[in-house]
């Protein structure tokens, strides 16, 4: 895994750790649903980048 996968992985715990912490302290089922749409876009987009440069 070369550096720029590597941080790519590390930004998006980050992301997702800062996410588990706004829903920890602001509990609205509509934000969270906001925020759960944006991780799985996030997510994807990761996903997809990472596997096609494995290519």
């Amino acid at each position: 895994m070369n550096l720029n996968r590597l941080l790519a992985v590390l930004a998006f715990a980050v992301f997702l750790a800062f996410f588990g912490v706004v829903i920890r302290f602001v509990p609205h089922p509509d934000l969270g649903v906001a925020i759960g749409i944006g991780i799985l876009l996030a997510g994807y987009d990761l996903w997809s980048q990472l596997r096609s440069r494995a290519r």
